[in-house]
């Protein structure tokens, strides 16, 4: 019961202080942001994989299993964001298909 307060204290504190720094950082930053969110989103489901060598209980697999769910979707989502913000900075007619 302990280790489990333990994470949860500490997924609210995170939670808390990066929603008031990304809150405060200008727009024209959000593209290097999102590359470096990309960055802890692959850790993250590296690290949740890595729980799946482990003998633990079936509720750390679910949670383990979400965790690679949330931090697939984010990658996905901002490397495909990040692909369209860089077409605009092309000259017309030489997008790579």
């Amino acid at each position: 019961m302990g280790d489990l307060l333990l994470l949860l204290v500490v997924f609210l504190a995170t939670f808390l202080v990066g929603g008031l720094l990304i809150l405060r950082i200008p727009p024209r930053l959000h593209t290097p942001l999102m590359s470096m969110t990309n960055a802890v989103s692959g850790i993250t489901v590296l690290g949740a994989m890595l729980l799946f060598t482990k003998a633990i209980p079936g509720w750390w697999l679910s949670v383990a299993a979400l965790a690679i769910v949330a931090g697939a979707f984010n990658l996905v989502g901002g490397f495909t964001v990040t692909d369209r913000m860089l077409g605009f900075f092309q000259k017309r007619g030489t997008h790579d298909e």
